[in-house]
């Protein structure tokens, strides 16, 4: 079941029972901020599942946080479901996603029509043996840490970063045009979504950060590279937390590390 704790920590042991896979650690933290009355971000850690989500939550402090934990329940769902049939886990990805959009817009269109118009950013990591898939809509993002350096792997569906890529907009430019917060797809606000899906093989000593926007609207791509360069890996979180208050806190964040050996 989807989780609000305020940490974990743990192994992960395998992922299923006849594929035996490299054991991540897993350090995760969340924090309401400075400025919100209440958490509406939602994450999980299934060990056995091998499956790890970021969700921030959208449309009101009660909405927001029903469609970020609707939303994880659902993919955990449909994982478990699917978990002795994995022939193709892209797709299986893609389906859990539209099923989570369609739950969280159908409670609100036809069951608490007060949460009309809620939704949720969410981004996901699926270990399958070897191979690692990463999915995300809206602005939760996913970085790889690879060779002393940090990528992101996921696009933000958002208007800013829709201005800097069809406009050619500088992010200084980007960010002084209005509506730059707004989020061009989500999970529930619309009855279909279409995530984006990617997969890589896993490589023993590199490290996955996922995230909600509370992060990286407050600390740049730059700054968590240093954290990772300065910091030791399984206290990650706590800093990459303790930056995005200290720089103000205005928002829910979450950070989960999942780190592939030393």
């Amino acid at each position: 079941m989807a989780k609000k704790l305020t940490k974990f920590d743990g192994d992960f042991k395998e992922s299923h029972n006849l594929i035996r896979i490299m054991k991540p650690k897993i350090s995760c933290v969340t924090d309401k901020g400075l400025r919100r009355e209440s958490n509406q971000d939602s994450f999980l850690v299934n060990q056995d599942l091998g499956l790890y989500i970021v969700a921030d939550g959208m449309g009101g402090h009660q909405g927001g946080e029903v469609a970020s934990a609707l939303a994880v329940k659902t993919i955990e769902e449909v994982i478990e479901r699917n978990r002795n049939s994995l022939t193709d886990p892209k797709r299986i990805l893609k389906e859990a996603y539209q099923e989570a959009s369609r739950r969280i817009y159908d409670l609100a269109t036809t069951q608490q029509t007060e949460l009309l118009g809620m939704g949720t950013t969410m981004v996901l990591a699926y270990v399958v043996g070897p191979t690692i898939f990463i999915a995300n809509v809206g602005d939760s993002r996913c970085y790889l840490f690879s060779e002393k350096q940090i990528w992101q792997i996921t696009e933000d569906h958002s208007l800013i970063n829709e201005q800097i890529r069809g406009l050619g907009l500088t992010m200084d430019q980007a960010k002084a045009m209005v509506g730059r917060n707004v989020i061009t797809r989500s999970v529930g606000y619309e009855r279909q979504v279409e995530p984006d899906v990617f997969e890589r093989e896993i490589v023993e000593g590199e490290s996955y950060l996922l995230c909600s926007d509370g992060l990286t609207s407050l600390v740049s791509d730059r700054e968590i590279n240093e954290i990772f360069l300065n910091g030791e890996r399984e206290k990650i979180s706590d800093l990459c937390v303790e930056e995005a208050l200290n720089k103000g806190g205005d928002d829910n964040v979450t950070v989960m590390l999942i780190n592939f050996g030393d």
